[in-house]
């Protein structure tokens, strides 16, 4: 297959993902995948002189950190949108967390039931779901939120028996 760009020989197949059932494919050399990487994705930076004086600060040191792997920069991220090696994952963890939190409000995706899935089994699962966020709050010291997730447990419990 050749680059679409300059027709060399495409090393790299890329698949942008531009909306729900809207994907864009690209087949590019080297050279060209190295530019089209690098280019920032329209609408994906972040505001950098939004914020109070400590948002922007932190933001600043943020910056400042290189990925040992592959050199790349948090800014590289921010502009890109992209992570520049699989040890950014790591490296970045604590601004990725961030992130993720401001923008999802969560840094972990609970995902869907499938439809097909039938009641009982719907029960069991949203069950174990609701038994870990406990456990996790009571190792957090949230008694409180956990005392409300007991119930609903309980509630749960006295559905599926009757």
């Amino acid at each position: 297959m050749k680059c679409e760009r300059c027709n060399k020989r495409a090393v790299f197949h890329i698949t942008d993902i531009l909306g729900p059932a809207q994907l864009k494919e690209l087949h590019l050399c080297e050279e060209c995948a190295a530019r089209y990487l690098s280019e920032p994705i329209p609408g994906t930076q972040l505001a950098s002189s939004s914020g109070t004086s400590a948002e922007i600060e932190l933001l600043q040191q943020w910056e400042q950190l290189h990925c040992p792997e592959c050199g790349a920069t948090f800014k590289d991220f921010r502009n890109t949108g992209r992570l520049g090696c699989p040890h950014d994952y790591e490296f970045f963890q604590e601004q990725l967390r961030q992130l993720l939190e401001s923008i999802h409000g969560e840094i972990r995706h609970l995902g869907k039931v499938p439809s097909r899935l039938a009641t009982p089994e719907r029960r069991r699962l949203e069950l174990a779901r609701l038994r870990r966020q406990m456990q996790e709050l009571i190792n957090a010291e949230r008694y409180e939120e956990a005392a409300r997730l007991r119930d609903q447990i309980r509630q749960l419990e006295a559905r599926m028996q009757s």
